[in-house]
């Protein structure tokens, strides 16, 4: 957004110079929307009252380091720990927090052993120690390859940053190793540690962005023919009856595997379409593989940060419908049924008038003032006076 200037809300100022660059309360409002949306994505799924650890490890939530309950953690990685969103406002308000975004198969750490001289206020009853947590470089407050805080005061680059899937840690897009596709044209990204880690994704490269070329396809794609060497002793019956007998077990012992044949050798950052996870086969021997590497989570629908932050977005905006219905229906309960009707009808006539009203200034990208608004109800006061203003013959 531009930068709001003081001169932005000066009616006469902003007659005299139309050129200039303004910011219109149509952009202020529509930046405000976007920065909430952003907000309820991430915060949105977590619970903000209730402190997460009896729940679990969780799919998914909001996680922060607190660096003035455990200062050591800075520097020796033993001393890491994560505590919840509810955590974070119950029992380390104002603490020099970490905001380590969402971490899957997470288990709040606050007030266990992690935490010396300090209990957590919302649960007491917890293990001294989470076992399944892992804890990355992030919770000490370092990202990327480069091992750099974020922000960086000594980072002149302006960059952005981006989060693999797997490791859940946050890369530079300049310390991939891979060039940065154009920003709509991917869903997720792998980094190449996790992908030289878990090989069996380059048998999946087909499902990102950067494919194998179609050349390299069809080359692969067929594959070599394997010829037996039969003893030519064996008389025509027991060949037939062996070619059955083959055929009988290649198809009790072949496994019903989707992974694509041709596999990728290029070992770099990886960028997934969308949807890309449904193509992961789940044959027998592929989860085996997964549960092996850790990693079946892939194919669970409800892992991907999109479907958390989602789920966060419909939550705020529940939470907020429900909150405006609530109030408005006291309101409304403290009326008979005649003023009920007319407060609804007054409320959405109100409604419908200020929208329209305000509708001019967004087409004219003009700026609305105080006393703009002042007019508007002005108008609507005298409007109401006129509609109930008894004739004189009625009385």
């Amino acid at each position: 957004m531009a930068d709001i200037q003081e001169s932005s809300f000066d009616a006469n100022t902003t007659e005299n110079n139309e050129d200039m660059e303004i910011v219109t309360m149509v952009d202020v409002l529509k930046e405000e929307q976007e920065l909430e949306a952003d907000a309820c994505a991430v915060l949105g799924g977590s619970d903000e009252k209730n402190c997460t650890y009896s729940k679990g490890y969780l799919k998914r939530q909001a996680l922060y380091a607190c660096v003035t309950c455990i200062p050591e953690s800075k520097s020796d990685p033993t001393k890491r720990a994560g505590i919840c969103l509810a955590c974070s406002y119950s029992c380390h308000e104002g603490h020099d927090l970490i905001e380590l975004y969402t971490r899957r198969n997470f288990r709040c750490d606050c007030g266990n052993s992690k935490f010396p001289g300090k209990q957590c206020n919302l649960d007491n009853d917890k293990a001294e120690i989470n076992e399944e947590n892992i804890y990355s470089h992030n919770f000490s407050g370092l990202y990327c390859t480069c091992e750099r805080p974020y922000p960086d005061p000594e980072d002149k680059v302006v960059d952005e940053m981006i989060q693999c899937i797997i490791c859940e840690d946050w890369y530079h897009c300049r310390h991939l190793g891979s060039p940065l596709p154009p920003l709509n044209s991917y869903s997720e990204m792998i980094c190449s540690g996790c992908i030289a880690k878990h090989e069996f994704l380059l048998n999946y490269s087909g499902y990102t962005v950067t494919t194998v070329k179609e050349e390299e396809n069809k080359e692969n794609d067929t594959a070599p023919e394997v010829k037996a060497e039969i003893d030519v002793n064996i008389s025509k019956e027991e060949t037939g009856n062996l070619n059955v007998t083959a055929e009988a077990e290649a198809k009790e012992q072949e496994p019903e595997c989707k992974m694509p044949k041709i596999k990728c050798d290029e070992i770099t950052a990886k960028f997934w379409v969308e949807n890309w996870r449904q193509h992961l086969c789940v044959c027998k021997d592929c989860l085996e593989l997964y549960e092996i590497e850790k990693v079946k989570y892939l194919i669970d629908t409800q892992d991907t940060v999109h479907h958390y932050e989602e789920k966060g977005k419909a939550k705020a905006l529940e939470n907020t419908t429900e909150s405006q219905n609530e109030k408005l229906m006291q309101a409304l309960s403290s009326f008979d049924r005649v003023k009920q009707v007319e407060a609804i009808t007054e409320y959405n006539s109100m409604k419908d008038q200020l929208k329209e009203y305000l509708q001019k200034f967004a087409e004219n990208k003009k700026i609305v003032r105080e006393e703009d608004i002042r007019e508007f109800f002005s108008t609507m006061e005298s409007r109401k006076k006129q509609r109930v203003e008894v004739p004189y013959f009625c009385r």
